[in-house]
């Protein structure tokens, strides 16, 4: 059975420039062919929100949501590192507050680690967790449960003053024991910069070459929903929106045009059972 990724083969392979692969997952399906795939880690996101729940944004996602899910990811992928976003308003309450609720989606949702979005001021509430023994990753540049402060989704890192704040959050982060940090839509210089500037691994999401690993989401990899919107930092390794949609359609019409079930698919009764209903509802005729 394949054993999860631990912390220290994670930093080796920053050491040892080898690319760490992580993906999204939401269900336990995804998660199983995530698993099978090989991936390295599988990022339980609170993009959960906008891919599987419907909101417009991350925000509306509560902590028993990212729990609900988590599990499922678990019971598919046993043999993956779990890393779970602790979703907004869940943290940034003081050190106590955050700790009972990262707490609770280890020990509830079986993570093997938490994300959490901002900088140098999480400082303090990441330091009480790794002290606990919940393992943290960083999140900074664009962080989506912050959209409406910053003014939308927008590339983070194209001033001077800009790029040297993501390189002193970074090393803040470390700092306080992140054992990595995502670096979301940044250009692509200064996602190198950050990389070189600390000694865990760096995850890239439309922040370029340099980064140390990479991940997606999982339905923008497959194009698996009826709403997904091209993006740049994006590449699309198969349309599977488009096959269930096809699959679906040819369902209802076979239906439709009672062409399923055909024969096949039924279950026959033996004789006996048909002899003997039929004398009951028929008296004998009909047969």
């Amino acid at each position: 059975m394949k054993q999860a990724l631990t912390l220290p083969r994670l930093k080796a392979m920053k050491e040892q420039q080898k690319p760490i692969a992580m993906l999204t997952a939401y269900d336990y399906p995804s998660a199983r062919l995530a698993e099978e795939a090989g991936v390295d880690i599988i990022l339980v996101g609170d993009s959960l929100g906008n891919v599987v729940l419907g909101y417009d944004t991350t925000i509306p996602v509560t902590l028993e949501d990212m729990i609900y899910h988590t599990r499922a990811v678990v019971r598919g992928a046993p043999g993956t590192m779990i890393v779970t976003d602790m979703p907004f308003a869940t943290y940034r309450l003081g050190p106590e507050a955050t700790l009972r609720n990262a707490a609770r989606i280890m020990r509830e949702g079986g993570a093997h680690a938490v994300k959490m979005e901002g900088g140098a001021e999480l400082s303090e509430e990441i330091r009480v967790l790794t002290a606990a023994g919940i393992p943290v990753l960083g999140h900074i540049g664009l962080t989506p449960q912050s959209v409406h402060q910053i003014g939308g989704y927008r590339v983070q890192g194209k001033t001077s003053e800009d790029a040297q704040k993501l390189i002193e959050d970074a090393k803040a982060l470390e700092k306080a024991g992140a054992f990595g940090v995502v670096l979301e839509l940044v250009t692509e210089q200064i996602a190198s910069a950050v990389t070189g500037a600390i000694r865990v691994p760096t995850i890239g999401i439309g922040a370029g070459r340099g980064c140390d690993g990479q991940v997606l989401v999982y339905h923008d990899v497959l194009r698996y929903g009826s709403d997904i919107r091209d993006k740049r930092f994006v590449k699309s390794y198969a349309n599977i929106g488009d096959t269930i949609r096809t699959a679906i359609s040819e369902y209802i019409e076979d239906v439709k045009t009672r062409n399923f079930p055909e024969e096949k698919h039924g279950f026959p009764a033996d004789d006996i059972t048909v002899d003997s209903l039929s004398s009951r509802l028929y008296g004998g005729e009909g047969k």
